[in-house]
């Protein structure tokens, strides 16, 4: 008899019709479906029993692709109808991991990218917005896909296979010749995305022993339960189908059916939102989508009939963004809520579950038995005293999990990357669906939750800058993860020793010095890769604020921590720096003295010297230009010094009372900046200094409690004042 081949569009209803039909039909020796090859020992693990939608994972070194199955997908109905009728079963494609997959996340994505040409062409002749709209056009609303293979054979010969595509067909074919042969004189039912099918009928011809299944050195593959949410392009999936909830419904009931309850869905979810839906909205909205349908020329109204008749009836403003069906993209935010309730209708809330004598990957029994052992397996909240053994173990437990983002674990407090180290920290512990999912997923990391956390940050790091090189560190820290420290560690010194952005470099300095000086609390026990570190960014920090000029501009925070950092670096790593606290002093002095210098920067430097124990000038602060971005340097860096100088703050205090109204306003932005690095009771007792200074009695709490903004009070004088301008101008002040 041959091969029968069905070329088919990937989770398309109308296919997995005609796949059923065909297989029936024919009762054929062998089902041929395209899928991975080196799952075919393991096929009686699709048929166990699970509730679709679930994916065949696969993965190896660098990739991992998803293989994935719901009720109405092509592959699936071949699978099961094959069972039914006793026919073999093989999958015949390259198995995921192949370099043939290696751009592709998605077995089962269509490539309609690829013969773009040929499908506006087609959407113009027949007046439709894209192909989704084409296919159902064509192929979804109809008792039988009549033109199915014409259409496909038009979609393939626009376009050249690439190389991963000639591999995959070569193999596949092999398949084919090899069960066309082994059949004898019964059929074989070959099922592939229909771009495939001529190019699989051309190769006919030639060996027909069975091909061997590729080996690969590292991977496994594992069942994983799915969702209609994963599935549904319009979420940013690119499977192919959008829309998966609604095409359940046509798989299930038919597209009349389906139709109505489209719009049922959305009109319950739209007054579950308290958005008003009358009768006469939806009498009005299934009256259009007929009238559509008809004028489209449909026996009954398609998935845009319906759409397109909700989007009159309940929407008459304008819209701020096309609807996602007329482009295939996701919704931006600010969308109107009827199209978010109509694609969330469309979208479907089916979550697949794996029968539970599914193989699983040895990392989910190991975390498993973690979370039994260490009482997370529960819902609530977890408060951690991280200077407890236990405690810190069950803290590196979940951080391990949070590294690898498995969902339902969520700290809401704790140690801070780069802050003054906190000695608790708070977790929420919550029953998430899609946990199981990703750790499987997660299993192509490593088979322990150390092992793949580990896996997981040695990834981040590799093209990570220097940012980001720091946040790898703190992770691994947290992690109890020292495997890869000694890399990051390494990425970190080069990355300090040749940056210029120093903004980056005050935030992984500070974040490294935290880490120095709290050893005890994370193990890192002083780690000499660390104080490396440390020893090159404060070096590397004087170097560049030295040589760095311009005119008056904004206080920039980010710069005001490297400076803050080389403090605490001298102050608490002295041992590992190479250059002494007179080094520092010296450049400190030299830039606080350089009239060409940032005045935040002056400020800071001027700081940075008083802190390593300098004592400043304070007639100098007379002279400062941009007092406010100058003050907001000097309290970055030393805070606690100016606190215990009341000949200081009765200078400021002399400065800011002289400014003008007009150099007030100006200067406000930058002072409150400069102040709001002192907190409450400390701003407090500098307002107790200036009434002693002004020797006025009073309650200091009283003039920083202030009801109102002060921006609204600088605001109102400003006003007043142009009110009294023109008051005077006329004659009437």
């Amino acid at each position: 008899m041959g091969a029968v081949f069905v070329g088919v569009r990937h989770h398309s209803p109308a296919c997995a019709r005609l796949v059923a039909a065909t297989i029936e039909a024919q009762r054929p020796a062998y089902v041929l479906v395209e899928g991975p090859a080196d799952f075919n020992g393991r096929l009686d693990e699709l048929l166990l029993g699970h509730e679709l939608p679930v994916a065949l994972f696969s993965y190896s070194d660098e990739h991992a692709s998803w293989s994935p199955f719901c009720d109405y997908s092509p592959e699936w109905v071949a699978i099961t109808g094959a069972r039914r009728c006793g026919a073999q079963v093989r999958f015949i494609d390259l198995p995921a991991w192949h370099e043939a997959f290696h751009a592709v996340g998605n077995r089962y994505a269509d490539a309609e990218l690829r013969y773009a040409e040929v499908v506006e062409r087609l959407c113009r002749e027949f007046a439709v917005d894209n192909v989704d709209v084409l296919w159902d056009h064509l192929f979804e609303g109809a008792a039988e896909p009549e033109g199915l293979a014409e259409y496909f054979d038009l979609l393939r010969g626009t376009v050249d296979a690439d190389e991963g595509d000639s591999a995959r067909e070569e193999y596949m074919a092999r398949w084919v010749r090899a069960a066309v042969r082994a059949a004898g004189d019964r059929p074989v039912v070959v099922v592939t995305g229909g771009f495939h099918t001529a190019a699989l009928k051309a190769k006919l011809d030639g060996d027909a022993e069975w091909p061997e299944v590729p080996e690969r050195d590292r991977g496994a593959s594992y069942l994983v339960p799915y969702s209609h949410a994963r599935l549904d392009a319009f979420t940013g999936y690119q499977s192919g189908m959008p829309s998966p909830g609604y095409y359940q419904q046509v798989w299930e009931t038919g597209a009349r059916r389906a139709a109505d309850w489209l719009v049922e869905s959305v009109a319950t979810r739209l007054r579950r939102r308290g958005q008003p839906v009358s009768t006469a909205d939806l009498i009005a909205a299934r009256t259009q989508a007929g009238a559509l349908a008809r004028l489209r020329g449909h026996e009954h109204p398609a998935r845009t009939d319906v759409l397109d008749g909700l989007t009159s009836a309940l929407i008459s403003e304008d819209l701020s963004q096309p609807p996602p069906w007329t482009r295939r993209g996701t919704l931006r935010p600010g969308a109107h809520p009827a199209l978010v309730e109509m694609v969330a209708a469309l979208r479907g809330d089916k979550v697949g579950r794996l029968h539970p004598d599914t193989p699983a990957p040895p990392l989910v029994e190991a975390v498993r038995e973690l979370l039994r052992t260490h009482e997370l397996d529960r819902e609530g909240e977890v408060a951690l005293d991280l200077t407890d053994a236990r405690a810190l173990t069950r803290s590196r437990v979940l951080h391990r999990l949070r590294v690898l983002r498995i969902p339902g674990f969520e700290r809401t407090s704790g140690p801070a990357e780069g802050a003054e180290p906190r000695l608790d920290e708070r977790w929420t512990l919550t029953p998430v669906e899609g946990r199981l999912t990703a750790l499987i997923e997660a299993a192509e990391h490593g088979a322990t939750l150390e092992e793949a956390a580990g896996a997981v940050l040695t990834r981040r790091s590799r093209h990570a800058g220097l940012e980001q090189l720091a946040a790898v560190l703190f992770d691994a820290v947290l992690c109890g993860i020292s495997t890869l420290s000694g890399h990051v560690e390494e990425a970190l010194n080069e990355g300090v020793r040749e940056t210029g952005d120093l903004a980056a470099l005050g935030h992984v300095l500070s974040g490294v010095i935290g880490l120095w000086r709290h050893d005890r609390l994370f193990g890192v026990q002083q780690d000499p890769l660390l104080g490396a570190v440390i020893d090159t960014g404060t070096a590397r920090v004087l170097w560049l604020v030295e040589g760095l000029h311009g005119g008056p501009a904004p206080a920039d925070p980010h710069r005001l921590r490297a400076m803050a950092a080389t403090r605490d670096a001298v102050r608490h790593a002295k041992a590992v720096l190479s250059l002494d606290a007179a080094d520092v002093t010296g450049v400190a002095t030299r830039v606080s003295d350089d009239g060409q210098a940032p005045p935040d920067l002056r400020g800071a430097a001027l700081g940075l010297a008083w802190a390593l124990g300098a004592k400043p000038d304070v007639r100098k602060v007379r002279g400062v230009e941009a007092l406010g971005d100058w003050l907001a340097g000097l309290f970055a860096v030393a805070r606690e010094e100016v606190l215990a100088s009341q000949d200081l703050v009765g200078v400021l205090d002399e400065l800011v009372s002289a400014m003008t109204e007009e150099e007030f306003l100006v200067a406000l932005p930058a002072l409150r900046l400069a102040f709001s690095y002192f907190p409450p009771g400390e701003r407090e007792a500098i307002a107790t200094a200036v009434l002693a200074h002004r020797g006025v009695a009073g309650s200091a709490g009283d003039v920083t409690r202030l009801q109102v903004d002060p921006v609204v009070v600088a605001e109102a004088m400003a006003v007043e004042k142009r009110v009294d301008a023109v008051l005077a101008k006329g004659g009437l002040a």
